[in-house]
């Protein structure tokens, strides 16, 4: 064994401290951010982006509106569904998988669902707004991958 007194280590240089500072604090936020926490941090931005989208092509609970045939008969014109279908299935959609987010049940496929929609609105419906979307599809990527976390009905129910 080597004695410290009798051939001292040299010092460490200036980036080499910072590395080590930085090293450690990146452990730091690693331990007190745990993949559960992203996972519903996630699962409820989600959530809420196609929610509130929902919500907006509604009156009372899931009555479509007006507003909604119109806008996917003029602007979003989805293709190979007519209007009025793809206007009920996307309300549907927006409030379903929305939901099953929150509550973490069903994560992965909700999350896929919601991949596959944000898909269709980049391909089709707005393809300039790709920063937007491929935000989105970050999220969902993420809980297709690593699912709803601990703190979901996933979990508890032993579900991946």
């Amino acid at each position: 064994m080597i004695d410290a007194a009798i051939h001292p280590q040299p010092d460490k240089s200036l980036p080499q401290r910072l590395r080590a500072s930085w090293n450690r604090a990146a452990d730091t936020a690693g331990a007190w951010i745990s993949d559960s926490l992203l996972a519903l941090t996630a699962r409820f931005a989600l959530a809420g982006i196609f929610f509130m989208s929902g919500r907006t092509k509604v009156e009372g609970w899931l009555t479509v509106t007006d507003n909604a045939y119109a806008l996917f008969r003029e602007e979003y014109k989805v293709p190979l569904l007519p209007p009025e279908f793809a206007a009920h299935m996307a309300a549907y959609a927006e409030h379903l998988f929305p939901l099953l987010l929150v509550i973490g049940l069903g994560t992965r496929v909700s999350a896929l669902a919601l991949l596959g929609m944000t898909a269709v609105i980049q391909l089709f419906v707005y393809p300039d707004a790709w920063p937007t979307h491929l935000s989105w599809a970050g999220l969902a990527l993420y809980l297709i991958g690593r699912g709803g976390g601990r703190i979901s009905s996933d979990h508890w129910l032993g579900i991946k």
